[in-house]
């Protein structure tokens, strides 16, 4: 049997799935059928990049928006590390901005100093050329957004079949006011605070029943919490997000978040019946490749 630490990741992509971090892969993944026509302008970006499976042989940047964009000269995170373990292999989405591949290695390396995990199970990065995916995120498009499981990774190498099988944990009660807390700990507060404390770090997205957690924990110095922002579907993993590089002219920062530490009324309002129980909206029509920026041709069309 090889060992899990010398296979590659396979350059090949599930068909179909919504791709949550709970959402099992496979051991025996299928290419992608070949496009009729990929010169069709009104085909979706998706189906472009999600068949692009290495990275474009280019200086490395990060271009346009966190949800509109593409990344050039990728970098893969390796599958193993002393304080990581990359799941769902069959995704071929540990790939991103080589900035913030080398930020996830040092962190990673930081933790059980943090909390005393043995490691990060590390999700979804980005495809090896970014742009839109087939199924799951809208974001994760430029080589700078990272999903961390909230899962601490143990102290053994996990078999092919776990990568691919083993569910991230819910953290998140039943109907949704709050944590769980058989599930919760101290240590899960203190990975996301020095997690947000990062200079680079733009952002750090959990689920609203999570940050309630953090507001009550979070103690005197509250002002790591300004970074920590609510959104849905991160009962199982949180999300990481890097500001642009310096220096990259092409790639769009979002504004700063709101001041304060988001607790509060802020806070509250998702916890409303509308809130927690949203009416179905209309589904918006996918990107294509000229709705991305210009570059992102030539990184799609590159070696």
């Amino acid at each position: 049997m090889i060992p899990i630490r010398s296979l590659a990741i396979p350059l090949v992509l599930l068909i179909g799935g919504s791709a949550g971090a709970q959402d099992k892969g496979t051991l025996d993944p299928k290419p992608l059928p070949p496009l009729a026509n990929p010169g069709d302008p009104k085909l979706a970006a998706k189906e472009l990049f999600g068949r692009r499976t290495a990275p474009a042989d280019l200086r490395s940047r990060s271009i346009g928006s966190y949800a509109r964009g593409c990344v050039a000269g990728a970098a893969a995170i390796p599958i193993d590390g002393d304080n990581w373990q990359v799941m769902r292999l069959s995704r071929n989405r540990n790939w991103g901005h080589p900035q913030l591949i080398g930020f996830l290695q040092r962190f990673a390396t930081r933790l059980p100093g943090i909390n005393g995990w043995p490691g990060l199970l590390v999700g979804d990065i980005s495809q090896p050329r970014g742009g839109p995916m087939i199924t799951g995120h809208a974001s994760h498009q430029i080589g700078l957004d990272a999903d961390i499981w909230l899962t601490p990774m143990p102290n053994r190498r996990l078999s092919r079949a776990e990568r691919e099988e083993m569910s991230a944990t819910n953290m998140v009660r039943d109907d949704g006011l709050d944590i769980d807390p058989a599930r919760w700990t101290p240590q899960h507060t203190a990975l996301i605070r020095a997690a947000s404390s990062e200079r680079g770090v733009a952002r750090v997205f959990v689920n609203p029943a999570i940050k309630k957690a953090l507001c009550r924990e979070a103690g005197a110095d509250r002002s790591w919490l300004t970074k920590v922002r609510p959104i849905w579907g991160h009962n199982y993993h949180f999300h990481i997000r890097l500001a642009c590089p310096a220096g990259e002219a092409g790639c769009s920062d979002q504004d700063p978040p709101p001041s304060g530490d988001g607790c509060g009324a802020e806070l509250d309002a998702w916890f409303t019946p509308q809130m927690l129980h949203p009416k179905p909206g209309k589904p918006r029509p996918p990107l294509t490749l000229a709705q991305l920026p210009n570059e992102c041709r030539s990184v799609l069309e590159a070696p």
